[in-house]
């Protein structure tokens, strides 16, 4: 994978994390920017951990698929875009509520493991393309504190609404980067 390539992976899996925050931003009350960094951190750190816990499942399997790689980076890549789009589409309007001023660590914590799922599994798919995983991990990881970061200090102006839109994007773009493995190692554009 090509630096862009790279750069529009770790865009599409801070995705998640971005709609999730743009929810959290709009349950607080006039988030503030400690808190949006604060946020961004948890949520980087562990978009960041689990592509590397993934690529190394994914490493003590490669010797049995390196014939069908590209398949398997594909099919991973299309599920899990089609997750996100769905998911996207079925997101509920968030309730009105007593806004609190921050939210507790643990949430944020429980939020980001299961927005970082998909990282997990990329990296299994990313250990059959032989990639630099750590500059990888930490790739998605500083985009998933930057967009999670943001995403807590739009959600108050955005809300909700937007959040959904941001993971349907996000799974769009995950199902392109499936297709474009996919097409480069069937040397369909050569």
């Amino acid at each position: 994978m090509n630096v862009y390539a790279t750069l529009i992976l770790a865009f599409a899996m801070s995705m998640d994390a971005f709609a999730a925050a743009i929810g959290k931003g709009a349950a607080l009350h006039r988030p503030t920017l400690k808190e949006a960094i604060r946020t961004g951190l948890i949520f980087g750190t562990i978009e960041a951990l689990t592509p590397l816990i993934g690529w190394a499942i994914g490493l003590a399997a490669s010797q049995y698929i390196m014939a069908w790689d590209h398949w398997v980076a594909f099919t991973l890549l299309l599920v899990l875009g089609a997750r996100m789009i769905i998911e996207g589409f079925r997101r509920p309007q968030q309730e009105e509520y007593q806004q609190p001023q921050r939210h507790g660590f643990l949430l944020l914590a429980t939020t980001a493991v299961a927005t970082s799922i998909d990282a997990m599994a990329v990296g299994v798919g990313l250990a059959f393309l032989q990639v630099n995983i750590v500059a990888t991990a930490l790739t998605i990881g500083a985009m998933t504190a930057l967009m999670a970061a943001s995403g807590i200090l739009l959600g108050r102006f955005i809300g909700p609404v937007m959040g959904k839109w941001a993971e349907v994007v996000g799974g769009v773009v995950l199902i392109g980067i499936g297709c474009s493995i996919l097409v480069e190692h069937l040397g369909l554009l050569s």
